[in-house]
């Protein structure tokens, strides 16, 4: 079972091969047994998650069983679950018990899927490593001596460990792409507002979405119908018609325009993962794909941009965790203003504080029109240049990462260096645009993952061309050894 789809995980528990409570049993079992090597969850309440599994049971024999209804998930800690604790990674919200439930997971849940447990992350989304957490980082299932990318990194490495069939995932700067590019997983980005952000801890509100993380485009696009729809609670969603993601997977790519960002294949990129890229490139050539050059001119401010409003929109969101209200409290203090700056000094691990700090003096008197409102002028360029190349292509396809897996601990005390981890991802997030990382091929033993990029709301057609590519090539389905 553990090596099945969720489309195929469906069809066992329609056909009475097996019930959501043996499945949830099965998944919970090799969590106690496995995730003390890969750390990849935060809370799992075996009480709770086989609850909601005997009420899919009864409503699967109730005859109101949908695709997901028993299917276990295991969700990101920055959804808010009610009676669940959610720490987004933090001591800050180390004992934190959600009242209510994010839209994601109120979908999830009227699904009828049942939640394994809130998996770890980099502290407040804030990370390319998920070595930011308080709760200690996460090991890459394919080498536990390397990191399996961020912030999502938890989700990731569960799925990849056989820890749960597939996940949610948040996606700032490319925190659900690049964990799934070095996890060996498909990851999808949708369009801005396509996910309600409703209970999803803030980190960068303009850039944050939700997102799935499984192994297969086909079971993106299943989790995705389930994610997916408009929620009045989030002043940016958006209002739009419900759609089947799944609905064009298996059309033909003959025809498809790919479009090749000379910014991507240049200088910085690892030979071995430009090997795959190109490799994956002649596989759509070979589907009837064609390709053509295409220019992202800006693409090389992204990253800067970035770290200018994505710290400036975290210094706003994480003002309210001051000890006041909920979360954590230093124990001792002399006065207010003494309680603040030691629950914040204490409650906040080394990352939080510097993006607080950068986005702080970014919105500063004097500083703001220089650097913040440059940010944002920025930032539309980016808009236009993507929209400038899909005149001329239908998907941008390029590297994920510019290289595999690092080892713990080898970008940690160079921050400049981490944020170049989400050189080919950022851009997307920016211009609010769909992306999906693929699994396309290994280096030097450690997964690829190629990107796909598309315009608004093209997130069939992604789907579409990561399905068809995954039907004819076989990397999608390699499995890390050590892990039975």
């Amino acid at each position: 079972m553990i090596d099945k789809t969720l489309k195929q995980l469906s069809q066992a528990l329609a056909a009475g091969e097996i019930s959501s409570v043996e499945l949830a049993r099965l998944y919970l079992d090799r969590i106690a047994r496995l995730d003390p090597r890969i750390n990849a969850y935060i809370t799992v309440d075996p009480e709770k998650t086989l609850a909601q599994a005997r009420a899919a049971d009864a409503r699967r024999a109730e005859g109101q069983a949908g695709p997901l209804t028993g299917i276990p998930l295991a969700q990101k800690d920055i959804f808010c679950a009610e009676g669940w604790p959610t720490t987004c990674g933090s001591r800050m919200l180390g004992n934190f018990v959600s009242p209510y439930d994010a839209a994601v997971i109120e979908r999830c849940n009227a699904a009828g899927a049942v939640i394994l447990g809130k998996t770890n992350m980099d502290e407040f989304a804030m990370g390319s490593s998920n070595e930011t957490s308080h709760f200690g980082p996460v090991r890459n299932p394919w080498d536990t001596g390397r990191v399996p990318g961020g912030s999502s990194g938890g989700s990731a490495a569960a799925v990849a460990a056989g820890l749960a069939p597939a996940a949610t995932g948040t996606d700032t700067g490319g925190s659900i792409r690049q964990p799934a590019a070095m996890c060996n997983l498909t990851g999808l980005k949708p369009t801005y507002g396509v996910v309600s952000r409703y209970g999803m801890i803030a980190y960068a509100s303009s850039l944050d979405q939700g997102g799935p993380l499984a192994r297969s485009a086909e079971d993106c696009a299943l989790l995705l119908n389930v994610m997916a729809g408009f929620d009045a609670r989030d002043s940016t969603s958006l209002d739009r018609p419900a759609e089947d993601y799944a609905r064009d997977l298996e059309k033909p790519l003959a025809g498809l325009r790919i479009g090749l960002p000379r910014e991507f294949f240049g200088d910085g990129c690892d030979a071995g993962v430009m090997r795959c890229v190109e490799d994956a490139l002649a596989e759509y050539r070979k589907l009837g794909a064609e390709t053509v050059e295409v220019g992202l001119p800006n693409m090389k401010l992204a990253v800067p941009a970035y770290y200018v409003i994505a710290p400036a929109e975290a210094s706003s969101n994480l003002s309210r965790y001051d000890g006041v209200r909920y979360g954590y409290r230093a124990p001792a203090y002399a006065d207010l203003n003494d309680m603040y700056a030691r629950t914040r000094a204490q409650g906040f691990g080394d990352e939080v504080k510097r993006r607080i700090l950068i986005g702080t003096y970014v919105l500063s008197h004097g500083y703001y029109d220089a650097y913040y409102l440059q940010a944002q002028r920025i930032r539309r360029l980016i808009a236009e240049d993507f929209a400038a190349a899909f005149e001329q292509c239908d998907v941008i396809m390029g590297p994920t990462s510019p290289s595999t897996a690092f080892r713990l601990g080898e970008k940690a005390s160079d921050p400049v260096q981490m944020y170049l981890s989400d050189i080919y991802t950022i851009a997307v997030n920016l211009a609010g645009l769909p992306g999906m990382a693929v699994p396309a091929g290994f280096a030097d033993g450690l997964p690829v993952g190629l990107q796909l990029i598309g315009g608004y709301f093209s997130e069939a057609r992604l789907l579409n061309a990561a399905h068809r590519y995954q039907q004819a090539t076989d990397w999608h389905l390699r499995r890390p050894a050590g892990l039975d």
